[in-house]
């Protein structure tokens, strides 16, 4: 019986782990956690500006 305690472990883990990914997926479409996202960070960017925190200037790099 011990013998078979890692194989069952790691067997058990495996299947757990897999499970959390499909059920991330199921309940956390691309679509909904990208603006879940969007929203977030517009959030954050009124909070600054109500603080009055300038926004950072564009580089160079980014602007090209």
């Amino acid at each position: 019986m011990k013998q078979h305690l890692p194989a069952t472990l790691l067997a058990l883990s495996l299947a757990s782990i897999l499970s959390a990914c499909v059920t991330i997926n199921i309940y956390f479409p691309a679509a909904a956690a990208e603006k879940a996202a969007d929203r977030l960070i517009d959030e954050v960017w009124q909070v600054k500006e109500r603080n009055g925190t300038p926004e950072p200037a564009a580089t160079e790099s980014e602007t090209k």
